[in-house]
């Protein structure tokens, strides 16, 4: 995971190349102790339900401000499903792991076929 360093609008993945994968953009304000677990959360989550699927990128409003208008951060930290379509939003530390699921339009493993 890194910081976002550039200025909004810089190009998304191509969502024709693999509609499978996930572009999640996680928006936190420096390293509280909501914005660790969440980042922790997310990558937990990740490993586990989306392995070699997805990208995170994380937001630090404290260093970027201007970024939270993008996608319309209200609060914090939100998690921001870019890719695939239709965007998705989650607020909180990400702790539960079935409100992430279904926020995010993914099935548990053991659903899966």
């Amino acid at each position: 995971m890194s910081d976002q360093t550039s200025p909004a609008g810089g190009a998304l993945p191509d969502p024709d190349a693999d509609p499978g994968h996930y572009h999640l953009r996680l928006y936190v304000a420096g390293q509280t102790a909501k914005s660790v677990a969440a980042m922790a959360n997310l990558q937990r989550f990740c490993e586990e339900h989306l392995a070699g699927r997805y990208d995170i990128e994380v937001i630090d409003l404290m260093k970027n401000p201007q970024l939270a208008a993008g996608d319309q951060i209200l609060a914090i930290p939100t998690l921001v499903r870019r890719l695939p379509s239709p965007l998705k939003r989650i607020i909180g530390d990400l702790s539960n792991t079935e409100k992430v699921l279904v926020g995010l339009d993914i099935r548990a493993k053991d659903d899966r076929p």
